[in-house]
């Protein structure tokens, strides 16, 4: 049983939503990202996602673009995340999971990627740019359920039932719903329509479901217990490492995290 199975029953049985956060890799630095993922750990964070930096992230808004951005003009490399993962899969006891854009993969080699990402300890990989009508193709699912990695499958509110359907056939781990269609970023207020989607999804979807995409306060999380599984924290974590001075950033980070647990 992999790292994240082991996770969401775990927060299955403590009956309360689990935190997942979100770093870029090499943003601020390498080191700063090891600090960061050991810290959100110890202070109580689910799962991690390591987004590894793409120079066109279709999906971030441009909190994550940005930092994407400096993370590559420091010269962040794939090499780099699988050394970053490895080290931290050797220091923290929560599940790791590879974020990244679907050309990433296919410019390493996708059973190569893969099956290293596995070997480095990350338990599961979110790539929204993947649609499952490519799986003939490619056969990322497949590679995924050979190395017993999840493949974690990317849905939104303009997800129809059909794809759901077909979706459900294929998801593993736990599917990613976006609570907005377009890009990430911290908001004030949550999709009115959140519950009610999240209600259709949970008619086909039997297997847990994290929600991102806005969600930056304790107000958010409270409205989504009972409706999500999970709640993912992304650009917010990242404005407050922005706006932290750097001998600040880590003690800024723990307090939004203790603030924001319920």
């Amino acid at each position: 049983m992999n790292n994240l199975d082991v996770k969401l029953q775990e927060i299955k049985k403590r009956g309360k939503i689990g935190i997942m956060t979100h770093v870029v890799i090499g943003y601020p630095s390498l080191k700063d990202t090891e600090k960061l993922v050991i810290s959100m750990a110890n202070f109580g964070v689910d799962i991690v996602e390591l987004q590894i930096p793409f120079s066109d992230p279709l999906a971030d808004g441009p909190t994550i673009m940005k930092a994407c951005e400096e993370s590559l003009r420091q010269g962040t490399k794939v090499a780099d995340a699988l050394v970053i993962a490895n080290k931290l899969a050797g220091k923290v006891f929560i599940p790791l999971l590879f974020m990244c854009y679907y050309n990433t993969i296919f410019k390493y080699g996708i059973e190569k990627f893969i099956r290293d990402a596995k070997n480095v300890g990350v338990s599961g990989l979110i790539v929204p740019d993947i649609p499952l009508d490519e799986e003939p193709y490619e056969h990322f699912i497949a590679i995924c359920k050979k190395y017993e990695i999840h493949g974690i499958r990317v849905i939104s509110p303009a997800t129809t039932g059909e794809r759901l359907e077909k979706n459900s056939k294929i998801a593993s781990g736990f599917v990613y719903f976006t609570s907005r269609q377009g890009s990430t970023g911290a908001s004030l207020k949550l999709n009115p329509k959140l519950s009610e989607n999240l209600g259709r999804i949970k008619k086909i979807i039997k297997i847990p479901v994290a929600v991102g995409f806005g969600i930056s306060k304790k107000e958010h999380i409270q409205q989504l217990q009972g409706y999500a599984d999970i709640v993912v924290v992304g650009s917010k974590i990242i404005d407050i490492i922005d706006s932290s001075a750097r001998d600040k950033m880590l003690k800024n980070v723990e307090n939004f995290i203790l603030k924001i647990k319920i």
